[in-house]
């Protein structure tokens, strides 16, 4: 009987498990919560009678909870041995994948700040009239011009409540400022993984730990410039586009970093506990070529947004 149930294949096949239907529960939840979250900004109602942040933070503790339980149980059925060598290398097809679909998620926010910086005029003349057809509305906001002209308030009211926006726009960010260190800072973070990546294939525990230490704290170190920075922001994210494409492509990225550095600080805490070996460290690579993704897309936002799309008066300069 033993010998009728013998496994005579490469793959593994998962046992019956909860966290696919309780990770998609907790992402609906959490999805409901953010729309009754902004539709209670600024006195709104919110939605259904619902209202305020609690609802989305049951769906994100949720989104939290499941993700633990079922990474939890993968790192399990590893150390069981179920990982044959078929079975890894579709996990690195599964995270070629991901971070295939989140090029293209990317790919959307650089679209949509090129669609504005390369025609912030987008009108035109109409033959033997005075009328002018296009984006007249984009136009007046912007002068024409890419970095937009400045503006002290656009007007824009929140649809939902009818208040008033800040929708400011004075002048961009000084690319040669804290962006420029936050360059440094990521690709300084892209050599120290890469040492502890070689350092795990060499079975050299200590390089392994302190080469993701060291990952770990530039990773903090960026996030918290980058914070600083958009506290001291000379635009809004409400009401001008500006601010808006800004926030949406750097902010995005922002969270991928906090994403990453929490990636590789379980990484570090395994690894602490004995995790990893040169030959078994699926975990650990996944979290480095995440991580590499995010040093890329850093320097796609630092030459496009920052450096291109500085204008004549980066900084304020001259005021």
């Amino acid at each position: 009987m033993a010998a009728s149930h013998a496994k005579h294949h490469d793959y593994h096949l998962v046992n019956p498990s909860p966290w696919p239907l309780t990770s998609s529960l907790s992402a609906f939840i959490m999805m409901l919560g953010a729309i009754v979250w902004m539709r209670s900004q600024d006195g709104g109602a919110g939605v259904f009678g619902l209202s305020g942040p609690w609802v989305f933070a049951v769906g994100a503790a949720g989104v939290i909870a499941s993700a633990f339980c079922w990474w939890r149980d993968v790192i399990r059925e590893g150390q069981h041995g179920d990982h044959t060598p078929v079975v890894q290398l579709h996990f690195r097809y599964g995270m070629i994948l991901f971070i295939a679909s989140e090029v293209m998620f990317f790919v959307a926010w650089f679209w949509a700040y090129f669609d504005v910086a390369l025609f912030p005029k987008s009108i035109h003349d109409l033959l033997n009239s005075t009328d002018v057809v296009g984006q007249v509305s984009r136009d007046q906001l912007l002068g024409g011009v890419w970095p937009p002209v400045p503006a002290d308030g656009t007007g824009v009211t929140v649809p939902a409540t009818g208040a008033m926006t800040p929708g400011v726009f004075q002048h961009t960010f000084d690319p040669w400022g804290i962006p420029l260190l936050n360059t440094l800072i990521l690709l300084t973070s892209g050599v120290t993984v890469t040492w502890a990546h070689h350092a795990l294939l060499k079975n050299d525990r200590r390089g392994l730990v302190w080469g993701l230490v060291l990952t770990v704290l530039l990773g903090m170190t960026f996030s918290y410039f980058q914070a600083y920075e958009y506290h001291h922001a000379a635009f809004s994210y409400a009401g001008h586009i500006y601010g808006a494409t800004f926030f949406m492509a750097t902010g995005f990225h922002g969270a991928h970093v906090i994403i990453g550095t929490i990636f590789l600080l379980v990484c570090l805490i395994r690894a602490l506990r004995g995790a990893f070996t040169p030959k078994a460290h699926f975990g650990f690579e996944a979290a480095a070529w995440y991580w590499h993704f995010v040093d890329v897309v850093w320097l796609f936002l630092f030459a496009a947004i920052y450096v291109w799309g500085a204008g004549p008066n980066p900084g304020g300069a001259g005021h």
